[in-house]
């Protein structure tokens, strides 16, 4: 049978190390640490496809396509196993009759990179990405060469890991489930330090039940933060104010309203930047710039600020890395203009984040039509669980074009989520919205209607049939 998990058993010389799961974005980064770090990195996956495959090839890292037990040949020092992964993969089975040690992505990460590190753990339903960049972005120019694992791309960046020789690493700290063996939640094997709190609403309808379900989770990220650590929490949100009541540790809070410690005020959105003044303890701390729009965004500039605080980074440092800050790939993300329709691709997909980005893109881009595009591709967006939810997300469009959701036969009958009749429900709030079978389809509709001018906003947690460039192309 395949060895213990346990961290404290593994051997101390290793050389080969197996990914299971290797093209996801976090396993693919995890590669990428392990092979700077010397070791022999081999991987296997059933979907090679770019930008991974790419990124893998240019790290001259072998991907095997397809899984099986000849993959496990010659036998590795060490298995990962990515959370795609199921029992019943026949890789997987295959481990579980050899004698090799294996662990999941969240402990290798806990071995690999955050071992002797203070870990600032980035948590929250929403803004997670946004918020890790950001903050090791401001690490970075304060000298500080902070280690990071982030699931976005950040331009600063272009790439989303990195080692550092920093006493600090950033990590996103992902609330969804961590492996076939394991199915508690990711952040809880991050060890936080200091850990920052941006919201808790229902999500992930394919692993919680309900939302008591999703607070219990962060209630035990909550517990994992030792006396002398401190939690910044968002409070804004209801249910964050309320959980953190029972930590153990400093709690700091922050709010674009006017309860907390630290507040953001007089938030001003500009052709090229937002001008925002931060108060601390009701004092004038300091004015920024910053690329970045959207109250949820300012929400998250917000809590890396007191992070930055904390950890004695003057203002005017801060107010260099907001002002360079270049944001991530696929949030918000200007993929090109032509014939002067101008094109965004994001990654929203909870109706939330989408509903904040449609507003916060009208905010921005107000004199122009915004038409968007929305694939609901999510486990939880495929499922009926946010139906009625979503008719009230796109109040700010002024066009809006939802596709037939893509693999429906995972999701039983009785919980499918219906894109007509969410058109249905956007059309009797007097929206002009449109269903249609397929990609193709709308991307021909959409040829049809664009006019100079616009602006489209296309949203997806999927590669949305590489809609945002094909249109660009087609312009």
């Amino acid at each position: 049978m395949a060895l213990s998990t346990d961290l404290n058993r593994l051997p101390a010389r290793l050389h080969h190390v197996h990914l299971m799961g290797i093209c996801g974005t976090g396993m693919a980064s995890l590669a990428g640490m392990l092979k700077e770090k010397g070791y022999l990195v081999t991987g296997s996956d059933a979907n090679v496809y770019p930008p991974m495959s790419q990124f893998l090839e240019a790290l001259s890292i072998p991907v095997i396509e397809g899984y099986g037990p000849q993959n496990l040949e010659p036998n590795p020092d060490l298995v990962i196993v990515g959370n795609v992964i199921t029992k019943d993969n026949p890789e997987a089975v295959e481990l579980s009759h050899k004698k090799l040690h294996y662990l999941s992505f969240p402990q290798a990460l806990k071995y690999f990179a955050l071992k002797g590190k203070h870990s600032i753990v980035i948590s929250g339903t929403h803004g997670k990405t946004t918020t890790s960049a950001l903050i090791a972005w401001i690490l970075e120019k304060a000298g500080m060469d902070p280690g990071f694992m982030i699931g976005g791309i950040p331009r600063n960046f272009r790439k989303n890991f990195k080692l550092g020789r920093g006493n600090y690493f950033v990590i996103e700290g992902d609330e969804y489930d961590t492996a076939f063996f394991d199915k508690g939640p990711k952040f809880l094997h991050y060890a936080p330090l200091i850990a920052i709190l941006t919201s808790i609403e229902f999500d992930h309808a394919d692993i919680y039940q309900d939302l008591d379900h999703v607070i219990k989770s962060f209630r035990s990220l909550i517990d994992l933060i030792p006396v002398d650590g401190m939690l910044i929490a968002n409070a804004d949100d209801k249910i964050v104010a309320n959980e953190v009541k029972s930590a153990k540790c400093q709690v700091v809070t922050y709010a674009l309203s006017n309860n907390a410690h630290w507040q953001a005020v007089d938030i001003s959105v500009k052709k090229n930047h937002t001008a925002v003044r931060i108060i601390k303890q009701g004092i004038e701390y300091t004015g920024l710039s910053t690329p970045i729009y959207g109250r949820h965004n300012i929400s998250n500039l917000l809590s890396a600020i007191v992070l930055a605080d904390s950890l004695g980074i003057e203002p005017p440092t801060l107010s260099e890395a907001v002002k360079t800050f270049e944001g991530i790939r696929r949030r918000q993300e200007i993929i090109g203009e032509k014939r002067g329709i101008l094109i965004l691709d994001d990654f929203a997909h909870h109706p939330t984040a989408v509903k904040e980005t449609i507003k916060a893109v009208k905010e921005k881009y107000g004199d122009r039509r915004l038409i968007t595009a929305f694939e609901p591709r999510s486990n939880s967006s495929r499922r009926n669980v946010f139906q009625a939810r979503y008719a009230s997300s796109f109040d700010n469009a002024d066009l809006v074009m939802i596709p037939e959701p893509p693999m429906m036969e995972k999701i039983p009958q009785s919980e499918r989520f219906s894109s007509q009749r969410l058109v249905s429900d956007l059309k009797s709030r007097d929206l002009d919205a449109f269903y249609f079978p397929d990609t193709d389809k709308m991307l021909k509709a959409m040829l049809a209607e664009v006019r100079t001018q616009d602006v489209i906003l296309i949203m997806s947690n999927g590669v949305f049939d590489n809609l945002p460039r094909r249109l660009l192309e087609r312009l």
